[in-house]
């Protein structure tokens, strides 16, 4: 293992961020940063170059860019490595590294996919890449228990504060973790829900989700598609910006040090929605 002394995440990352499926441009870093968010969350499986992260990190200030998550199947680990020093050596201490296995079902890789996260990790090691400025995406116990091992902490996402709760247990109290929440902002639950189901959809396929929520208690009624409305509820949080932000803080409430927030709704809708929810959440100036 690398070395795991360094600047502690949670004040950097501070307590809410953004995640979003492909990048936010730099405009919008900048008036994300403005807000009060402390980090941008990129996923879908970024490529290894991380060419995105500069062009952000040039045009603000303090805002983090974190990947959630690079994909250990799709991004050599060596070229990932070469391009977190590069990032560093250009931006110390504002990117976060952030890797997953990815899902059974839509990777012709996938074997073993515990022992291939090792294997990365020890890549990643190999190219001096300090677990402090890792995170691991973690579900399940012994994900979790890797990711405090050989990370800086966990990055859960589609999960709710109970799971979140669990994960601090088992965790410890030292160990970051930075759940992911989807939002949408109407009181309309029949809208909300609808809008919810299109994007749980993709999830409801997959194995390594669909067995982590029922170590929650939903049921295979509740997981049938297109997901009950119990489900559908605890996964994504609709209503006023002041009953979202009561929603997402469930996460801190239940040991959470960071939560990233997905906007659903439509690329329109993102900046809006952080704007209304910046003061209730209190990271507004």
């Amino acid at each position: 293992m690398t070395d795991t002394e360094g600047p502690s995440l949670k004040p950097a990352q501070g307590r809410f961020g953004v995640w979003t499926g492909s990048p936010v441009t730099p405009d919008q870093a900048v008036q994300i940063e403005k807000l009060g968010y402390g980090t941008v969350w990129v996923g879908a499986s970024p490529a290894a170059d991380l060419a995105f992260v500069e062009p952000i990190l040039e045009k603000t200030e303090t805002l983090q860019v974190a990947t959630g998550i690079v994909n250990i199947w799709t991004a050599d680990a060596d070229e990932v490595a070469e391009s977190y020093h590069r990032i560093e050596k250009a931006f110390p201490g504002r990117f976060l590294l952030g890797v997953g296995v990815g899902h059974p079902e839509h990777t012709q890789e996938y074997t073993k996919p515990y022992q291939a996260l090792v294997e990365y990790l020890d890549k990643l090691d190999a190219a001096k890449v300090p677990t402090s400025r890792m995170v691991i995406a973690a579900l399940g116990p012994k994900v979790l228990q890797l990711s405090a091992q050989r990370s800086a902490g966990a990055h859960p996402y589609l999960t709710t504060p109970v799971h979140t709760g669990q994960a601090r247990e088992l965790l410890g109290p030292t160990v970051f973790l930075a759940p992911e929440h989807k939002v949408v902002l109407t009181n309309d639950a029949d809208r909300a829900r609808e809008i919810g189901r299109k994007t749980v959809d993709f999830y409801l396929g997959l194995s390594n989700y669909v067995n982590n929520w029922k170590r929650l208690g939903f049921t295979d009624e509740d997981l049938t598609r297109p997901g009950s409305d119990r489900f559908i509820d605890a996964v994504v949080a609709y209503g006023s910006p002041e009953e979202i932000a009561e929603r997402v803080s469930e996460h801190l409430a239940a040991g959470a040090d960071h939560v990233a927030i997905q906007v659903l709704g439509g690329d329109d809708e993102l900046i809006s929605t952080l704007e209304e929810l910046a003061g209730p959440l209190g990271i507004a100036d």
